[in-house]
């Protein structure tokens, strides 16, 4: 009979959960000290937001070597998903003010509502995915961005308008500040509203890194090093092709309702083919085949392009001297110099495929031959 041990955490493991428990912690203490218009507190919704959906773009393009764009797509559909399934049924009227108060006449909790945002884009992404994942590398990049440019145009389509509201917004409801505990006068007495997409997006990418350590994880790995190597061990291509596909999209999705909960409004127009970019930029960055590494360039990322160089869009004086080439979008210029200098120093992104227990782990010592060198 054979026995079956189970790995033990190693100290550059705890080390880790205990850094990310102080990072949960100081953010629960910073929002109800920091007053609630801080802009810190814009950088941590939105970051958390987008680490979700980068993480689940480096599942599918780092972890599993497809190369997809349909992240926006996604996000699209389950930001609408969750949207329509919220809005109370009092200000549907107001809403769907051209529709008829629209279709749909019940309004769901909010964490049921996020999975079905997963769940639908976990669908559109099966369907999508029967005759797209047949294609590989740049053919399967162009295919996957078709759809999430389709997919924007069908969901401004007047004649599904009594679902969707047409090309008109979305709002009405529960957002990220619905989760601030107030008292009967109606102040605030606990604010939980940026905490609370932490431990959403915390819970989803602790399910991304269970999925990588189990033997489907091992697989798509498997799959991105050689495909015909994976199929030669009995690994089967389509069927872990599909499931990443699908797994990927349901993160997205989730993230879409983050974001339409971070936004407070929802809009195809919005989640244009640049979103997605963006998010391939962050994976880039942060490292191709590292959790960690997607979540630390999302924050820096949205705290670069949202907080830190806002300055440089403003006119500057000096006394009397006015500080040359400040002008309303030289931020954007700027932002372009860092990330070409990150590129180039940091061929492989800040983490490379590191992740955060490695940062604590000796490395081992290179074995010397008697009497040479190493």
């Amino acid at each position: 009979m054979t026995v079956i041990r189970k790995k033990k955490m190693d100290a550059a493991t705890w080390i880790s959960v205990g850094i990310v428990a102080l990072i949960y912690v100081a953010v629960f203490v910073a929002e109800q000290l920091l007053p609630p218009t801080h802009m810190l507190f814009t950088v941590l919704k939105k970051g958390a937001t987008y680490a979700l959906v980068a993480v689940s773009m480096n599942l599918l393009n780092g972890f599993t070597g497809l190369f997809s764009l349909g992240q926006a797509g996604f996000m699209l559909v389950g930001a609408y998903t969750y949207a329509i399934l919220t809005i109370p049924v009092d200000q549907r009227p107001a809403v769907y003010q051209y529709f008829d108060g629209g279709l749909v006449q019940f309004a769901m909790p909010v964490i049921p509502a996020l999975i079905c945002a997963g769940l639908i884009a976990a669908v559109f992404a099966f369907l999508i995915g029967l005759p797209v994942l047949r294609l590989k590398s740049d053919y399967l990049a162009i295919a996957t961005l078709g759809f999430a440019e389709i997919i924007r145009a069908v969901f401004q389509w007047k004649n599904i308008g009594a679902l969707t509201n047409g090309s008109n917004l979305l709002r009405a409801f529960p957002t990220f500040e619905d989760f601030n505990i107030k008292a009967a006068d109606g102040t605030v007495v606990l604010r939980l509203s940026t905490l609370i997409p932490f431990v959403i997006a915390g819970v989803c990418i602790g399910l991304i890194v269970l999925l990588l350590h189990s033997s489907h994880g091992r697989a798509f790995m498997a799959i991105r090093d050689d495909e015909i190597a994976a199929e030669a061990m009995g690994i089967n291509l389509s069927s872990h092709k599909q499931m990443a596909f699908c797994t990927s999209s349901f993160f997205a999705g989730i993230g879409g309702a983050m974001l339409a909960m971070y936004t407070a409004s929802v809009q195809a127009k919005s989640f244009t083919s640049a979103m997605t970019y963006e998010i391939l930029l962050i994976v880039v960055i942060g490292g191709i085949g590292s959790v960690t590494g997607s979540c630390i360039s999302s924050f820096l990322f949205v705290a670069c392009s949202e907080w830190w160089l806002r300055f440089l869009d403003q006119k500057q004086m000096i006394g009397d001297f006015e500080v040359p080439l400040l002008r309303n979008g030289f931020r954007l210029v700027v932002f372009s110099v860092i990330i070409m200098i990150v590129v180039l120093f940091f061929r492989q992104g800040i983490m490379g495929t590191r992740e955060l227990p490695d940062l604590f782990r000796k490395r081992p010592k290179a074995k010397t031959a008697k009497g040479g060198k190493a």
